[in-house]
């Protein structure tokens, strides 16, 4: 081993320095739990549960054995936008069960293509409040497929939850 003196004001004494780099606190962490929570019917909660893991809340608010950390889901149509507009505003005003902890917006595309620009422009908005993560048309999802791994563009996502299957 080495040693190795930094300035006197920083360090006091000397430093060893080992040969071998330390392991990233990383590899000793667990991947976080979500609850997953949809802003309206048919958000895809279900779907991203089965497919990133977490706890399915439906439209409910985590119960007491949830995990507080939140996960609001909505599709990319006009009132899925609207309703993510209101959960977060709920949030925002502190009207929100006691202790949960919302952490990011999960957008589930409502259909195959583009983005019509207005719906483009009010994903901007919520972008502009919370962390944003988008998961794109899956056809294979559709027809009840979950077995895949997670959609390239998802990654962000699948990192977060620890599922990158």
């Amino acid at each position: 081993m080495q040693q190795a003196q930094g300035p006197e004001i920083w360090i006091r004494g000397p430093v060893t320095v080992s040969e071998a780099p330390p392991e990233p606190a990383a590899a000793h962490a667990t991947a976080r739990r979500f609850s997953f929570v949809g802003t309206h019917g048919g958000a895809g909660v279900s779907t991203l549960t089965a497919v990133y893991g977490g706890h399915d809340c439906g439209r409910d608010w985590p119960g007491p054995d949830a995990p507080p950390s939140v996960l609001l889901v909505a599709r990319t149509h006009a009132t899925g936008l609207a309703a993510v507009l209101r959960a977060l505003d709920t949030f925002r005003r502190g009207a929100a069960p006691h202790g949960l902890d919302l952490d990011a917006v999960v957008l589930v595309a409502d259909a195959p293509g583009r983005l019509p620009k207005p719906l483009a422009q009010h994903i901007k908005v919520i972008e502009s409040l919370i962390d944003v993560y988008r998961v794109p048309w899956v056809p294979a999802w559709r027809l009840g497929d979950l077995g895949g791994p997670p959609p390239r563009e998802t990654a962000p996502l699948a990192r977060l939850t620890g599922r990158s299957r």
